[in-house]
């Protein structure tokens, strides 16, 4: 459904009236196209403290995204280096590093503040480090005109980040802010071409013939996966027609059905990346929801995530270097009324990926993380009654619903095959909503 308020509000008359009106101004994003791929605009380089990474991370600037300046008076991104914030005396060198320049960065811009992990032996280094994530996601929802702000927590080398920096320095990253983010020592390996980084790599989307999954299925296409495409039966005529349009392979499948992994496997000997898209809703209030609502949510949501991912882990079919990426919900992360099966099902995903995290990557070398979309436009948010509706749109810092495609670009990083130090992350893609951790 078309945000008319967003178009609204991008003539001279909607302007002039909201303005007046004291009403929000929610600017349109420069999103990824192959018209578009690039931020309009240059890079301005920036450090608070004495970093060790200066000279890394301006290499690494050089060849990931917009042109890297001294000066510039409409930069598209800023990056700021706060990894040596130990102290006071440096959190104030955040300051007065970005107070200058801040209003300066174009509509739909980027700050990107690179920040270190919690000491557990140096407190002060613990609370400035902690500080920042209260100032990126401060600075997120005050900065408008679609300009993002993130926090990027580097462990290793800055090089480990490129993928992530690359993503959060491009239009893919439009909804995704006031978010921190954790970059580890991990497998970095560079694709052939960063234009197409799944290029000769497999992978697997459930729930895939409509919505999100048809947005993330043209999306890891756009970046060269061959693809399998699985949904219930039911939907089969629009999987085949996807199928076709993607040169894939459609594969109609219950995924709650107790073979569902072995018919994977048949079909597929070998993944890549694995998508856990799938998921239904069956609201109801608590005290009016019958057993069967409670059990068919968390059976398709969770239950086949968890059965799926072990299976699939198990055999061996999801290859070293392998990527999982599951879909959560911030309904999982700040609840909502009318969804308590749905927000259990999506904050048992959180659990999942960060409990699974680390122990697939040591015995299997594979990652998992998960995407968790807020108020996204959809047939199934459409059909939400139009002031729900509308308050889900405007509480976010970026005044907006977001698009199936942003939750796609997300999905796509995370699949990266450069995107190896990322694991155990939750990333809401939901423009800064008001709700949620």
């Amino acid at each position: 459904m078309a945000d008319r308020y967003l178009n609204f509000t991008g003539t001279a008359p909607g302007r002039f009236l909201t303005r007046r009106l004291g009403l929000p101004q929610p600017a349109p994003l420069h999103r990824w196209t192959p018209e578009r791929p690039a931020l309009d605009g240059p890079l301005l380089h920036l450090t608070a403290g004495e970093s060790g990474h200066t000279a890394e991370l301006a290499e690494l600037l050089a060849h990931t995204g917009p042109d890297v300046v001294a000066a510039a008076e409409r930069p598209a991104a800023i990056v700021l280096d706060a990894t040596a914030v130990t102290g006071i005396a440096a959190l104030a060198e955040v300051h007065a590093a970005l107070h200058p320049v801040a209003r300066s960065v174009a509509p739909s811009g980027r700050i990107v503040v690179l920040g270190a992990p919690l000491s557990r032996d140096d407190h002060h280094q613990a609370a400035s480090q902690q500080a920042l994530e209260g100032f990126v996601r401060s600075l997120g929802k005050e900065i408008g005109r679609g300009r993002t702000v993130t926090l990027v927590r580097v462990e290793g080398p800055v090089a480990a980040a490129e993928s992530t920096l690359r993503f959060l320095l491009s239009p893919k990253s439009a909804y995704v802010s006031g978010q921190v983010i954790e970059v580890a020592s991990g497998d970095t390996t560079a694709p052939a071409d960063w234009a197409r980084p799944l290029a000769g790599r497999t992978a697997l989307v459930t729930g895939a013939a409509r919505g999100i999954g048809e947005a993330v299925a043209e999306v890891l296409a756009r970046d060269g996966a061959r693809l399998i495409l699985l949904d219930v039966p039911s939907a089969q005529a629009d999987l085949e027609d996807l199928a076709a349009r993607l040169d894939a392979t459609a594969l109609p499948v219950d995924i709650t059905s107790p073979d569902a992994a072995e018919r994977i496997t048949d079909a597929v000997p070998a993944l890549d990346a694995l998508v856990h898209n799938a998921g239904i809703t069956r609201d109801r209030t608590l005290a009016k929801m019958p057993a069967d609502r409670w059990a068919t949510v968390l059976d398709v949501n969770l239950a086949s995530v968890l059965t799926t991912t072990d299976a699939l882990l198990q055999s061996g079919t999801l290859s070293r270097g392998g990527r999982i990426v599951a879909t959560a919900s911030i309904a999982g992360l700040a609840g909502n009324a009318g969804q308590t099966n749905y927000a259990a099902s999506k904050a048992g995903i959180a659990g999942l990926t960060r409990s699974l995290a680390p122990k697939a990557l040591a015995e299997h070398g594979v990652t998992v993380n998960a995407v968790a979309p807020g108020f996204i436009e959809t047939k199934m948010t459409a059909a939400v009654p139009m002031f729900i509706r509308e308050a889900g749109r405007r509480m976010n810092s970026l005044g907006q619903g977001g698009l199936p495609v942003d939750v796609a670009e997300t999905t796509a990083w995370l699949a990266h095959p450069a995107s190896g130090a990322v694991n155990g992350q939750v990333v809401r893609v939901c423009g800064q909503s008001l709700l949620g951790a």
